[in-house]
């Protein structure tokens, strides 16, 4: 028996260890990681408080009042036809205070955030040319109602990618694509029986979780359900045939894994899973609009926050249906139904 043990554990490791693929993979993937985890994570400490300043330079100048000298705050420029977008951030606590240095220089905050209370105090004790005050009333948001459209997407993404990426993958080294090759099916016929099956459970998944948050422990919905339904069926499509594309080629499990691993980290870091991009490097909130995720979390955010409607999320709408058009067509292209 152990010498039947030791053989198998042998031949498994040398299966490993010759799929050159796997084991560069292997090593390099968590050096990537912690690379971009330093990237992004790095530097001085976070700040404790977001800012949007018009009107003072950009970068923010500190010379303009006392008061953008503020330690553990993060003060970023803002264009002046963007004050009406981020006046409405503040009523949603997505930014703790608006400050306009224009022409008449103003601040907003929420007198329901305790943020905003803390950062009026500060800006009153740092003295400088008096601002007249504004207050952006709202509804205060729990960090359970920010956080549920992101878990719901995050659960959805993990579903798509592994379910569909990683099982395509092991039927082609199983053998069972090469006998279905020898069947009249097409591979746009195949990605799209797999799709359907995969968007079926994973909505009804979301739907029972959904559902039972709910009635556990209620969370904020303004909006459309339907609408909602849509922007989560556009957005399970686009990271199924990402998925797909990842499963066209790959012949080894391993390698999937790797490969999986590299898109839905960063995809879960950088799509405003769990915290709001706002104010972070412009490069940073470029590389999130590569990724499906955020379309789907931000437009989910919108209308489960703020109400809103097929108008304001149409941009994201498009923008997953045009990745899954492309996803399903690249996949179709470079689809291999054998492993050598």
């Amino acid at each position: 028996m152990l010498r039947r043990y030791l053989a198998l554990t042998h031949a498994r490791n040398m299966e490993f260890l010759r799929d050159r693929a796997s084991l560069g993979w292997n090593l390099l993937f968590p050096l990537v990681m912690v690379a971009g985890l330093a990237v992004i994570l790095g530097g001085p400490p976070r700040p404790l408080f977001k800012v949007a300043v018009i009107g003072a330079g950009e970068p923010v100048a500190v010379s303009t009042h006392p008061f953008l000298g503020t330690r553990y705050a993060e003060f970023f420029a803002l264009a002046a036809d963007q004050r009406e977008a981020a006046v409405a951030k503040v009523g949603r606590h997505r930014l703790d205070m608006l400050i306009d240095f224009s022409a008449a220089p103003r601040y907003w905050i929420n007198p329901e955030s305790p943020k905003g209370y803390v950062l009026e105090r500060l800006l009153v004790a740092a003295g400088g040319p008096s601002l007249a005050h504004g207050a952006v009333p709202g509804r205060p948001i729990r960090y359970i109602d920010f956080l549920l459209p992101g878990i719901l997407g995050m659960n959805m993404m993990f579903s798509c990618l592994w379910g569909v990426g990683y099982v395509v993958v092991r039927y082609r080294k199983s053998g069972f694509l090469k006998r279905l090759n020898a069947t009249p099916v097409r591979p746009i016929e195949f990605i799209l029986a797999q799709l359907t099956s995969r968007l079926a459970l994973i909505l009804g998944i979301t739907l029972v979780v959904y559902v039972g948050t709910d009635w556990v422990i209620g969370f904020r919905m303004e909006g459309s359900h339907t609408l909602l339904l849509l922007v989560a069926t556009l957005g399970a499509l686009a990271m199924i045939a990402m998925g797909f594309v990842v499963a066209a080629f790959v012949t080894s499990e391993e390698l999937a894994g790797g490969i999986l691993n590299l898109v839905s980290w960063p995809m879960m870091l950088l799509s405003g899973v769990w915290f709001s991009m706002e104010g972070s490097q412009p490069w940073l909130q470029q590389l999130a609009a590569v990724f499906p995720l955020t379309h789907l979390v931000g437009a989910a955010r919108a209308i489960m926050l703020d109400g809103a409607g097929v108008r304001e999320v149409a941009a994201q709408v498009l923008t997953l249906g045009g990745m899954t058009v492309a996803f399903l067509v690249i996949g179709a292209r470079i689809f291999r139904w054998r492993a050598d």
